[in-house]
């Protein structure tokens, strides 16, 4: 019989070798290199290799032959993670949730699994809890889950061996580090065990066509634990994200091979689980105060829905020799590029004022549309003015002062006129035949010194 083999896995990066270190020589992280044991396989008579027909078809076809009907979706009941997920569930889908501890995600899969069940079969898996605290759960939070099959369970091999024989149509996993396979010697949560443990789900939802949902912890710096493969062996990965004191959560695709990337789903958490919310522009505009200096509203993009926020600014002289740049929601480089503009191109010098910035609601902003209300949302702090009552702004800025066009300006203003407002402030490339017909004013302009007159 063959001896067990040793190898000396990096924790971090997943790098292996056949010597212990202290220091990764891949990552360079220190006292991250853990001892496993790796089973010998069967003798060459008997040898059965167990990644052999991974999809579930091992034939060759010609591409032309292969059938491109669109797979049916199911829906979750819930919009926002239907639009998050492009759609709906597809049969045989691998599906990664990540986020913070206690934002949400066991409530939310539970809800999904309950409310699922009066169309498929669902199976819901737990590693980190017991039966009785789901029951608890599903009682507190009100929903009718008499009848949802549940399950206790940390071994991968037991997990898919329930799976086949009950042959349910979603699994879902809460968490992927807690299941260990009897394959590996390492401790659960270990790089070895989740690259195994999510080899063998993938491996059985393709071949079986069921939809396996994965719940991932993350690491400190927001990051889903293990290696770094796990999010490239699913199909869809996704964040669940929240800025820490509100109540609303934001649900991120970061990966989706059945739909569109960088789309969001809008959440609210009360009482009674997570709620879904279908307007999130109101959300982040209900608080605001129009008459207020260094406030700007824009209408920014996530994914294939536009959102109305609302930019603020802060402008105070700074008593220090260094002042201060701030922002928060938005890239601080594209910050300081943006003053750089004022100053050349505005003759505006704000060199020993500090600078704050914000996007109001939690929202990260990263596209390049947000420039010119970073400008005036600046101007008008720093002049004391604000714009009039009901005004949107939108348009990138480049280095030479010229503000250029930015896609999808029409569903932007769409999205403006809806929630009433009356003035837009756009780049002159946006403002086609097709505005006429919108209920909106709208004022182009070429170069960034033309907003000076505007606050």
């Amino acid at each position: 019989m063959a001896k067990a083999k040793t190898q000396f896995v990096c924790n971090q990066c997943g790098h292996s070798t056949t010597k212990w270190a202290g220091q990764c020589v891949a990552c360079k992280a220190w006292n991250c290199i853990d001892e496993i044991k790796i089973q010998p396989t069967a003798a060459s008579g008997t040898k059965v290799n167990r990644y052999a027909n991974y999809s579930g078809d091992a034939s060759i076809k010609k591409l032309g032959q292969i059938s491109t009907e669109q797979q049916q979706r199911t829906s979750s009941a819930i919009k926002e993670l239907d639009r998050v997920l492009g759609g709906g569930i597809v049969p045989g889908s691998v599906i990664l949730l990540g986020g913070d501890p206690g934002i949400g995600k066991s409530t939310l899969l539970l809800q999904v699994s309950a409310q699922i069940a009066q169309v498929i079969t669902p199976l819901y898996v737990t590693g980190e809890e017991s039966l009785s605290q789901i029951a608890m759960r599903a009682s507190r939070l009100g929903l009718q889950a008499d009848e949802l099959d549940c399950m206790a369970e940390t071994s991968v091999e037991a997990i898919i061996a329930t799976t086949l024989q009950k042959k349910p149509d979603l699994v879902v996993i809460d968490s992927i580090q807690t299941l260990f396979s009897e394959q590996l010697t390492a401790i659960p949560g270990s790089v070895s065990q989740v690259k195994e443990a999510a080899a063998q789900l993938v491996r059985m939802a393709k071949q079986s066509k069921i939809t396996v949902i994965l719940v991932g912890h993350v690491t400190k710096d927001g990051t889903i634990a293990g290696p770094r493969i796990l999010e490239h062996m699913v199909d869809t990965v996704l964040y669940f994200e929240s800025d820490g004191n509100s109540r609303y959560r934001v649900l991120r695709a970061l990966k989706n091979r059945f739909g569109a990337v960088n789309e969001i789903g809008v959440f609210a958490m009360t009482e009674t689980g997570v709620k879904e919310v279908e307007n999130p522009s109101a959300i982040f505009l209900s608080e605001r105060q129009a008459d207020k200096a260094g406030s700007v509203v824009m209408c920014t993009r996530e994914g294939t829905r536009p959102l109305l926020v609302e930019i603020q600014a802060l402008v105070d002289q700074s008593p220090l020799g260094n002042p201060r740049r701030l922002s928060v929601g938005l890239e601080h480089n594209r910050l300081a590029m943006l003053l750089a503009v004022l100053h050349r191109m505005c003759h505006l010098a704000i060199h020993d004022h500090d600078v704050f910035l914000n996007a109001v609601g939690g929202m990260k902003i990263t596209e390049t549309a947000a420039d010119l209300a970073i400008i005036m949302a600046i101007l008008s702090s720093f002049k004391n003015r604000y714009l009039p009552a009901g005004t949107i702004v939108f348009g990138e800025v480049g280095l030479t002062g010229e503000v250029r066009p930015v896609h999808n300006g029409e569903d932007r203003l769409k999205e403006a006129a809806n929630h009433g407002f009356k003035t837009a402030i756009i780049p002159k490339g946006n403002a086609g035949k097709w505005v006429q017909g919108l209920p909106i004013k709208i004022i182009t302009v070429e170069q960034v010194s033309e907003v000076v007159d505007l606050v």
